[in-house]
């Protein structure tokens, strides 16, 4: 019996960085690498293909680090301010 992969799915991926990584934070899985019981991911800047990186994939599923998909700062935001339960501050035009 086959051993089943770990994270089968991850060429191809898309990944947004909680923080900027190299000045940017949308990110795609172009490779995959297995060493020993570890599986690390290659990571491109989907605005500049020159900004490329080696990650623990693991790393990937820490929601305090990493996205799935593309996400925008509004959306990210929009998210956090769910989680902690916060209302969008009302502006008004005074």
């Amino acid at each position: 019996m086959q051993k089943k992969q770990k994270f089968p799915y991850l060429v191809g991926s898309k990944w947004t960085a909680q923080q900027k990584t190299w000045g940017w934070r949308h990110f795609q899985v172009v490779n995959r690498k297995n060493q020993g019981k570890f599986v690390f991911a290659e990571m491109v800047a989907s605005c500049d293909p020159n900004v490329r990186f080696w990650i623990n994939a693991k790393l990937l599923k820490n929601p305090s680090q990493w996205q799935a998909g593309w996400q925008s700062l509004q959306e990210m935001e929009e998210k956090e301010n769910s989680e902690l339960n916060i209302e969008s501050p009302i502006i008004s035009n005074f």
